[in-house]
């Protein structure tokens, strides 16, 4: 790879050139990287709903022509100056936030939320020049949340790249740095279920199933799924879901429902839908006294939280939770080691494989509701 150094690559990428439109396979130009920054082969991508949220566009601001695309896994192919960390060859996450450690985020213990780095939806380009690393013929092609996967050659700060085991399967590991993480993270580092304690999860898509998972590896004795989909149920058992509810096949406010499962309500609940019925829902079914409820999942930007105070002086504890409380840098390689260790199962979530020419694909299966997460390879 060495003999690319310095030199523009010339590769493939799905384009994004308007809203809800298929993706085009085009050759861009991916220019070599700058101070902090790292230009990295992507070798399996996956398809998060945040990717088609922003390819939708209905709800919020989208900058078009753009490379979509944020759960990934690749390797270190050239750095820019100033990068003492990575080299290349080196296995990498490329992660939608990212961890400067320099900020009073970062230095804190108890946050995630880089002031550097943090998500940024609306910027599509670099932070060194405020310029995009992508082109075709002459003209810029956007970035996405810093990663912009759906390329066969990237260009990230630095600071929002894990660099990780190099045994561990790329092909599996690159779910982690995205929805599978924030999930898990939600429930092991947020919520804390202790051992035989009882969780709600809301919503079991992807990130739900790993909120889930991180229940049942943290030993929650009861697990409860609440889904509109009924059919989701039987997937859920596999990640220890043991009981599920709908809350169409009832009259009354789930969270009532739940708390008389549970002799007044669950000890922790996780919120993975961005529902805001979901989320009130959630915080109400806990058991008052040591009831912990996380939230996930983002809203709508005119939804209103509303409980009622005595909900909160009961002793009701209502956190929020961004990329599970993971610092990317510094936690998502012990992560990987989790998987490596085979405590975490991430073949589970894994249910369908395109190649990269049929990207289209991917989208269409998360249109239809069907599978978890679908791998694209990009050879």
């Amino acid at each position: 790879m060495s003999s690319t150094t310095g030199q523009v690559i010339r590769c493939k990428a799905a384009v994004a050139w308007e809203a809800g439109r298929p993706l085009v396979i085009e050759e861009v130009e991916v220019a070599p990287p700058q101070k902090m920054e790292v230009r990295l082969k992507i070798l399996f991508t996956s398809l998060c709903h945040t990717d088609l949220y922003f390819w939708e566009a209905k709800a919020q601001n989208s900058v078009f022509p753009r490379i979509l695309g944020h759960e990934a896994a690749g390797i270190v192919e050239s750095v820019g100056e100033g990068v003492t960390e990575l080299a290349p060859g080196d296995h990498v996450l490329p992660v939608f936030t990212g961890e400067c450690k320099q900020c009073a985020h970062c230095k804190s213990e108890e946050s995630n939320m880089c002031t550097l780095l943090r998500i940024n939806t609306e910027r599509g380009v670099m932070l060194n020049d405020e310029q995009s690393r992508f082109s075709i013929n002459g003209k810029p092609i956007y970035h996405f949340v810093g990663t912009s996967t759906f390329s066969e050659y990237t260009v990230v700060h630095v600071g929002c790249l894990a660099k990780i085991n190099p045994l561990a399967p790329l092909d599996k590991v690159c779910i982690l740095s995205c929805g599978i993480s924030t999930g898990l993270g939600a429930t092991l580092n947020v919520a804390k279920p202790t051992k035989g304690s009882s969780v709600a999860v809301f919503g079991l898509g992807a990130v739900g199933l790993a909120a889930a998972e991180g229940a049942r590896l943290a030993g929650a004795s009861r697990i409860i799924g609440v889904d509109l989909n009924s059919s989701r149920f039987e997937e859920a058992k596999k990640f220890g879901v043991s009981e599920f509810v709908n809350p169409k096949d009832y009259n009354k406010p789930v969270q009532e429902v739940i708390a008389e499962m549970t002799d007044g309500g669950v000890d922790r609940s996780v919120e993975c839908t961005g529902n805001i019925n979901a989320m009130i829902s959630a915080f109400e079914c806990v058991h008052d006294g040591w009831g912990v409820a996380v939230l996930v999942g983002v809203p709508h930007k005119d939804a209103v939280f509303k409980t009622h105070p005595m909900n909160v002086l009961n002793e009701r504890t209502l956190k929020g939770t961004f990329f599970g409380n993971y610092k990317p840098r510094s936690d998502l390689p012990s992560v990987v080691e989790m998987y490596m260790n085979k405590e975490l199962q991430l073949e589970k979530f894994i249910t369908h494989e395109v190649p990269f020419a049929e990207i289209n694909k991917a989208f269409d299966l998360m249109l239809k509701g069907e599978g978890l997460r679908c791998i694209i390879r990009m050879d």
